[in-house]
């Protein structure tokens, strides 16, 4: 289930952050992103993939999907990210993406399988984002944030660049992310 938590007052490692908003409403996660400058979508996530699918065969499976984005001109580039519990790098991109970071370019991702916590440091704010198959988020250039894919990962996201090098990050060493819930703690709560 795609979920919403907006926090106020970011905390510090061991405070606790104050929950102002949580949701499950897809139409209410969009309005409220789009109040904080995130664009936030619903869209089929129709094609099966098969387990060993590479990038190849994902791009191709989403072709309509990529032809729908790069029409504009905006994301000229895209590859599709794909990780399963197995991954045997799980670990070390796990706490790479859980360090606080900036893009020089919008993040743009579409879920087509899974689910991964996007986290968004917007100024006196915390969004946590739940994304799971069929969501298309766009994060704008610039914004602080940090990603959760979980202990055990499983998740295919496309993902859109302006720069062909793809995802480069500026990591701001804030610890920020140490006192937000993580992907499976915000699930249950």
């Amino acid at each position: 289930m795609t979920l919403l938590a907006i926090y106020r007052n970011p905390a510090t490692p061991g405070g606790q952050p104050e929950l102002a908003l949580r949701s499950s409403d897809g139409a209410s996660i969009a309005a409220a992103l789009a109040q904080r400058g995130i664009t936030f979508q619903r869209w089929p996530a129709r094609a099966q993939l098969p387990a060993g699918a590479d990038q190849a065969q994902i791009l191709s499976a989403y072709a309509a999907e990529v032809a729908r984005v790069q029409e504009g001109g905006a994301y000229p580039s895209v590859d599709a990210i794909r990780l399963a519990p197995d991954h045997p790098d799980r670990q070390a991109l796990r706490q790479k993406f859980l360090a606080e970071h900036t893009h020089s370019e919008d993040e743009v991702r579409f879920f087509v399988e899974g689910r991964g916590l996007f986290c968004l440091h917007l100024g006196e704010e915390v969004a946590q984002v739940l994304c799971e198959a069929g969501d298309w988020i766009a994060v704008p250039a610039g914004t602080r944030h940090w990603f959760d894919m979980g202990p055990e990962p499983h998740f295919c996201a496309l993902r859109f660049f302006v720069n062909p090098e793809g995802w480069v990050a500026q990591f701001t060493g804030d610890p920020i992310a140490q006192a937000y819930p993580l992907l499976d703690a915000l699930q249950v709560a």
